[in-house]
């Protein structure tokens, strides 16, 4: 190897400058392939090694081929895996204060992705405009970026590892997934649509899926069959293929046993499971489930959420006649059996965590979602949130931590002492008719549906009437009045409205709450001629967190009554 000097280039500050970069950048290439033995990188990343239960273990190299990248530690490194963890070889999200690397260290919140909010070249100005795979493994340029408030776009929103399309469903484990699915779809209005069980030839599991009439809404409940015993060696191969690939018996047993009423996994619907699985892996992403082929074009896989909560990849044809995945045969229900109450689709899902910072710069990291907006102690009182979002902006993963030393207890600590640790915390649901909605929650509440939050005081409604009333007619405004419905709206949004209400825990714990919402307003006419909403509309309603915690905070006072002592 040599190097020619050319003067011409070399003969000013700028060029000097440039010559010992490219003097810098040799000696380190050098010293690489020397300690390499000299060799060249493999042209495509190596195979994936199985692990115990078909998990996966990362090789260290990006999806894009030669490029190594460093791989995040985990708990399990130094300090050993949960029971559940163990049984599924899956390892817990770091620690608080854990080591991180320096993958770990880019995707802090302070920078954590690469250009502005404003969608343009961070160096020439130019807009991104084509679809362009990066070195970074970073999608950029290939979304359409929505209309959203400045105030709310803190990061540039073209940069996600991998497509991803929609909510898909979210997965309760569960002790008796009939009688869960029969109570969330009396109480929410969401229809039963498919199902694998005993009927189906499933003897592993018994899964119900809720899906609304409304929109791409979706719960799913999976509960196992028990262990039969005896030398049944068909029954024994047949429990150990389950039609949910994932599926655990022995792990589902003991996380509701840990956990009660809770969310195993958040899916969401990507362009290509398989790419999506191997881009967040090569991030940083701790793998749960590999790849696999279901039939009929559908591919599933899992990637390590926060706590016991796994985020789920799920691909597969537009044109697809299957009921949810293979294996699951459709349930027809008419409106006259079970009526849809308006729910549409999940706006965000919450986790609750111990310590935020980690957690977001984990999952920032290897789906690349960038930052849309925060809350902190000094807005809302006891809690600090971001929330992450996809190009499209149309999945929000929100997280939360507790803030100590404050006058009362933050709910989020509430929820991690009952639930043991991180979990979901909430879900979040659209409707385009909240107080139709709300009528009906209302009217099965006494009947083993569920609890709304009670209202805030009469005088709370009457800053709506200022802040909205424009808006709002009087009537509507009393109708959120009686049914608790909290009001708010940026200032810099152009008139849009939210309106928001939780209902108490779902459960026997104080743990997992619903809400209820709408986004009033914000409407705009695309390129095609049709009316859209636009993307955040009303603003992320910080006034109305405010007011949501104290109430769920008060809620959660009447249920430190006295330990009753057996005389």
């Amino acid at each position: 190897m040599h190097i020619e000097f050319v003067p011409s280039f070399a003969n000013n500050a700028l060029g000097e400058m440039f010559f010992k970069i490219i003097i810098i950048s040799i000696i380190l290439a050098d010293g690489a392939a020397a300690a390499g033995g000299g060799a060249d990188p493999p042209s495509s990343p190596p195979s994936i090694t199985p692990l115990v239960g078909g998990v996966v273990d990362p090789m260290g190299w990006s999806h894009h081929g030669a490029d190594p990248v460093e791989r995040w530690p985990s708990m399990a490194d130094s300090a050993g895996c949960s029971p559940l963890a163990a049984d599924l070889a899956i390892r817990s999200p770091p620690a608080a204060g854990s080591t991180m690397s320096n993958a770990a260290a880019a995707g802090s919140m302070v920078g954590l992705l690469p250009n502005p909010a404003s969608g343009e070249d961070a160096v020439t100005g130019e807009q991104l405009q084509q679809p362009m795979d990066g070195p970074d493994g970073l999608i950029h340029g290939a979304c359409q970026r929505p209309p959203t408030p400045k105030r709310m776009a803190q990061m540039d929103p073209c940069t996600d590892r991998f497509h991803v399309m929609d909510f898909h469903h979210v997965e309760f484990w569960c002790a008796d997934a009939t009688s869960a699915a029969g109570r969330f779809s009396f109480a929410l209005g969401v229809p039963h649509a498919a199902q694998s069980d005993l009927t189906t030839g499933n003897s592993a599991h018994a899964s119900r899926l809720l899906r609304s009439r409304s929109g791409p809404l979706a719960f799913l409940f999976t509960a196992p069959y028990a262990q039969r015993s005896g030398d049944d060696e068909a029954w024994a191969a047949a429990s150990n293929s389950p039609v949910v690939p994932s599926f655990s018996a022995d792990a589902a047993r003991r996380f509701t046993a840990d956990y009660g009423l809770a969310v195993r996994a958040v899916a969401v619907r990507v362009s290509d499971a398989a790419e999506a699985f191997r881009a967040s892996v090569a991030a940083g992403a701790r793998p749960a489930f590999a790849p696999a082929e279901l039939g009929h074009g559908f591919v599933f896989a899992e990637v390590e959420l926060y706590g016991d909560v796994v985020l789920r990849f799920v691909s597969y044809p537009d044109d697809t006649d299957v009921a949810f995945l293979p294996g699951f045969d459709n349930v027809a229900s008419s409106e006259s059996e079970c009526p849809d109450y308006g729910l549409s689709r999940f706006y965000h899902i919450v986790g609750g965590v111990p310590d935020l910072d980690p957690v977001a710069a984990y999952i920032a990291g290897f789906t690349g979602f960038h930052e849309f907006d925060r809350v902190n102690a000094k807005e809302v009182g006891t809690l600090n949130g971001l929330v992450l979002a996809n190009s499209s902006e149309n999945v929000f993963l929100t997280l939360l931590e507790p803030v100590h030393g404050t006058k009362g207890r933050s709910q989020i600590q509430t929820f991690l002492d009952h639930h043991g640790g991180p979990g979901v915390q909430h879900l979040a649901m659209i409707s385009d008719d909240l107080i139709g909605t709300l009528r009906e929650i209302r009217a099965r509440s006494s009947m083993g549906g569920f609890e709304l939050l009670p209202p805030p005081a009469p005088s709370y409604y009457d800053g709506v009437r200022r802040l909205a009333g424009d808006v709002l007619s009087e009537a509507q405004i009393r109708e959120c009045q009686e049914l608790g419905v909290r009001v708010d709206r940026a200032a810099d949004n152009n008139g849009g409205v939210v309106l928001q209400t939780f209902t108490k825990a779902a459960g026997d714990r104080p743990t997992l709450l619903l809400e209820l919402m709408q986004r009033i307003g914000c409407t705009e006419i695309d390129e095609n001629g049709k009316e859209y909403q636009r993307r955040g509309c009303g603003g992320f309603a910080k006034d109305n967190v405010i007011h949501l915690v104290k109430s769920i905070e008060d809620y959660d006072k009447t249920l430190d009554a006295p330990v009753r002592v057996a005389s």
